[in-house]
């Protein structure tokens, strides 16, 4: 037998050159894909949003009708002593603010729901929202992140590891720090 002759690449058929799994229908994106894929539909849901409340700012004609009740926006803001005289048009302004404000918490949260393939939105899913977008930055001790999948997971560990033997943390120590058992309390 002679040397190999090289053929150029056209002449392979597709399924020899690129492999059967080149023609597999995709079924399956690995999590990694699937999390960035719904993180750009987020966002650009997100972008929707805002170009969608834009124009129908711009279109607001009608200032007499809200979705907040304007005494109470007017009562929250007298609560501050400083203020001693309100505008009219500051409550309207601080509705639409506040409307917009819940609207777009409301659609983080939704997307992390989503991502949990959740279609009820749950507390932990707004603070989630709160935790991941940085202008939310000041609710984060308004609103604490409940792991209750964390707090679940640490019951079991420790029901695990009585079971198995292990000794219980000290008196006075949370059961979910990992060094719970080498603290000795002073006396």
């Amino acid at each position: 037998m002679g040397a190999p002759v090289a053929y150029p690449p056209a002449a392979y058929p597709p399924a020899a050159a690129a492999g059967a799994a080149a023609y597999a229908p995709q079924l399956y994106a690995p999590p990694a894909a699937a999390a960035a894929q719904q993180a750009a539909a987020a966002q650009q849901q997100l972008q929707i949003f805002w170009a969608e409340q834009y124009r129908e700012i711009e279109a607001t004609t009608d200032f007499k009708n809200h979705n907040l009740p304007l005494a109470r926006i007017k009562k929250i803001m007298k609560a501050d002593e400083d203020v001693r005289m309100i505008a009219a048009e500051a409550p309207v302004v601080f509705a639409r603010a506040c409307e917009m404000f819940i609207l777009e918490l409301t659609h983080r949260g939704w997307a992390h729901a989503e991502e949990n393939k959740r279609r009820t939105l749950q507390k932990s899913d707004i603070a989630a929202a709160i935790a991941r977008t940085e202008v939310f930055d000041f609710l984060v001790d308004i609103v604490p992140r409940d792991d209750a999948k964390d707090a679940d997971a640490a019951s079991a560990a420790a029901a695990a590891a009585a079971a198995a033997g292990i000794p219980r943390p000290a008196a006075g120590v949370p059961a979910t720090d990992p060094l719970a058992y080498y603290y000795v309390p002073q006396q």
